[in-house]
């Protein structure tokens, strides 16, 4: 198989370097701009706790670039899922060997936070496969990515959507297992999305206050995903419990400091630091405001995370410019103002 990797920022790269790394030959990097440049002159630069790994893999700026895509294809979406609409747009007609279009033919895996994706996706991609990313990994710069995760760089659940499992899957978890990347291949993978979906509502509390280390920032974190359980509780969504989660990767993932730069924080502060103009708090917070929204269950403290990372985005602030007590005291104000 070739692995189409759509997305080669921190995930993408890191996956997509494990894979060459461990000898997987046929590997493709999708990136645009100044990442697009980085990774055609220089390579893809892997830091890891094993030491830094240089890859010279194909890399293209879109799906033009590879004309008639092979049958033997597997397109991986590491695009923030506020850009899938338009990535699968882009992908889902192209033509693939032998007759036929990537979205009628080709397994399409959504390495991606959040929940929606994957249901954007099924609308045209009759193969559609979640993963649940467990995947710390930073975009250093421009051609560079940072994976501190030891022993393994991280686990990612894989399954078909809704449900179920076949040997696309195993096959893919089996390349992605020579790679220091666990991939348990299961009949239930959104459950554990919805898992990760309640861990990432801590990410907009980080991206505009910055990495996660208060007592006053953890509380708000617990208050946004208590809100999170109880919507999904409402809505009859099932997810992994913490013990579950905790005792699936129980030792197998750490942070393994490598060198002296203080450890930053997760993909939507990322987005935040690097002035990207856009974050995924809609598809975060969002989907616990949607829930609730649609089952009667008031949402106001995921509404204001929602609503102050989109604005800290649209602005260009940078990561961390509003205090932990200012979004707190934002947030009890909009309680306060449902309760009366």
């Amino acid at each position: 198989m070739r692995y189409v990797i759509i997305g080669a920022g921190a995930v993408g790269g890191v996956i997509g370097g494990r894979l060459a790394q461990a000898g997987h030959g046929d590997v493709v990097l999708v990136a645009r701009g100044s990442q697009y440049e980085a990774l055609r002159d220089k390579g893809l630069r892997v830091e890891t706790p094993d030491g830094p790994h240089t890859h010279q893999l194909p890399v293209v700026a879109g799906p033009e670039a590879l004309g008639t895509l092979r049958a033997d294809d597997v397109l991986i979406l590491a695009v923030k899922t506020q850009d899938s609409a338009a990535a699968l747009a882009a992908w889902g007609p192209r033509p693939v060997e032998g007759g036929g279009t990537a979205a009628l033919r080709l397994p399409l895996v959504c390495a991606q936070n959040g929940v929606e994706s994957e249901r954007l996706a099924l609308r045209t991609f009759q193969r559609v496969y979640g993963m649940c990313v467990w995947l710390p990994a930073t975009f250093v710069e421009p051609g560079v990515v940072r994976a501190p995760g030891a022993p393994l760089s991280g686990m990612l659940h894989l399954g078909r959507y809704p449900s179920g499992s076949d040997e696309t899957a195993r096959a893919i978890s089996a390349d992605l297992e020579k790679g220091l990347l666990e991939a348990p291949v299961v009949d239930d993978v959104m459950r554990w999305k919805y898992a990760k979906l309640l861990a990432n509502l801590a990410n907009s509390i980080e991206a505009v206050s910055g990495v996660l280390t208060s007592e006053e920032g953890i509380a708000l974190f617990r208050r946004a995903r208590a809100e999170g359980e109880a919507v999904l509780d409402a809505a009859g969504v099932a997810y992994a419990s913490q013990d579950e989660e905790k005792a699936t990767r129980a030792d197998k993932i750490t942070f393994e400091p490598f060198d002296s730069s203080p450890r930053g924080g997760g993909s939507s502060w990322q987005s935040l630091q690097r002035g990207a103009g856009s974050i995924e708090a809609d598809y975060l917070n969002g989907e616990i405001a949607l829930l609730g929204r649609l089952h009667g269950v008031p949402t106001p403290i995921n509404d204001v995370l929602q609503e102050l990372a989109d604005e800290a985005a649209r602005e260009g602030r940078s990561a961390g410019e509003t205090s932990v007590a200012e979004l707190v005291a934002a947030v009890d104000a909009r309680c306060a103002a449902i309760v009366d």
